[in-house]
């Protein structure tokens, strides 16, 4: 199967480019992680991926939660 996609890290809406990013820094700092703008080559794989993980369970929870009507409830 072909993949149709030239880049992996392609945004499916490009102009939420400056919103995730924000959220990625909100997340790492929430985390303790030390991300910075440009460059973090020095930063670990766990620590990369820990922003990553609960950037998209946090991404999983809204839908879920607009899906089922609730609105900002915290479990």
């Amino acid at each position: 199967m072909a993949n149709n996609n030239s880049g992996s890290n392609r945004l499916a809406v490009p102009q939420a480019k400056e919103a995730l990013n924000r959220f990625k820094m909100e997340v790492a700092n929430e985390l303790g992680v030390p991300l910075k703008q440009g460059y973090n080559g020095d930063l670990t794989s766990r620590e990369n991926g820990s922003v990553g993980g609960e950037m998209v369970r946090r991404m999983i929870r809204s839908q879920e939660q607009a899906m089922s009507g609730q609105t900002g409830q915290q479990q």
